[in-house]
């Protein structure tokens, strides 16, 4: 009997929904980029986020798969395709996109696609990730989708920075109304463009703290958004309703907003029922990435 032939082997790698539970514009720069101040965290699974399956192969290949694949067709500045570029020429991998995120939706789902194929792309090949200018060219969310981790990202997203403190347990619903809001129209909709920085994070025990702290705390892009999409301040309000819900706001430059609870319960409580409610959004519950 011949021996066995081995199997290709497959990374699979989840890319996070990136929040912004809260995001302040504090400046621009000369070249028209803007300067933010955030407090990001990600999804810790469930359908809050695609995932990026790598396998050998002789040349570089992307299928995108999923139920949101009709809304994403491969081209070559895929981002997907240009992190797995930014390696070097010279190898291989089949690439899958199995894609749940909504295409420009305020959530970082091609910053998290791009990350995710990075982390991927650098197992599957034995070699360290791309050094840092290269990862930042890809786009500003990709280092901090990079890292994964609850972090204060500042500048146009290259200063990435721990939090002083753990984040306590807590959970997400993210809810988007199907509705694509390009990032652009958002920041030629922005009035002020010079606010203040975050305020000092205090150790939040549990998520009731954390959502105090975040009161104080503001979306700048979200009043410009709803002025671009005003669906939006349905979908927030319809989220603030739902029993549990201790903050409702837009995440990023929208459209997709969250909702913070205190318990897997009541997410989930909340999620059935704004798929009852609205069939057509786009529903998803999710504890918070530690």
């Amino acid at each position: 009997m011949g021996r066995l032939k081995r199997l290709p082997r497959m990374i699979t790698e989840f890319a996070a929904a990136k929040v912004n539970l809260c995001l302040h514009v504090t400046g621009r720069r000369e070249d028209g980029y803007h300067l933010l101040d955030s407090l990001v965290v990600f999804a810790g699974g469930g359908g809050g986020g695609d995932r990026v399956t790598v396998a050998p192969a002789g040349t570089l290949g992307l299928m995108i798969t999923g139920p949101q694949a009709g809304h994403l067709p491969v081209t070559d500045d895929n981002l997907v395709l240009r992190a797995a570029r930014s390696f070097g020429a010279g190898q291989g991998a089949a690439i899958t996109l199995e894609k749940h995120l909504p295409v420009a939706s305020g959530i970082g789902g091609g910053s998290a696609d791009g990350a995710a194929t990075l982390r991927a792309l650098a197992r599957l090949w034995g070699c360290a990730v791309p050094d840092r200018e290269a990862v930042l060219a890809l786009g500003a969310d990709v280092p901090v989708c990079l890292a994964g981790k609850p972090a204060r990202m500042q500048g146009i997203g290259e200063h990435v920075t721990p939090l002083p403190h753990p984040l306590p347990r807590a959970w997400l619903v993210l809810v988007n109304p199907v509705v694509a809001v390009p990032t652009p129209a958002v920041f030629a909709a922005l009035t002020n463009r010079e606010n203040p920085a975050l305020p000092d994070m205090p150790h939040c025990t549990d998520a009731a703290v954390l959502a105090g702290w975040l009161q104080g705390t503001r979306n700048d892009l979200e009043a410009p958004a709803i002025a671009v999409a005003p669906v939006i301040a349905q979908v927030k309000a319809v989220l603030a309703a739902t029993n549990g819900c201790l903050l409702a706001r837009m995440s990023g430059s929208g459209a997709t907003c969250f909702g913070l609870y205190g318990t897997a319960a009541s997410a989930k409580a909340a999620a059935r029922q704004l798929r009852n409610q609205s069939p057509h959004w786009w529903v998803a519950d999710t504890p918070l990435r530690a």
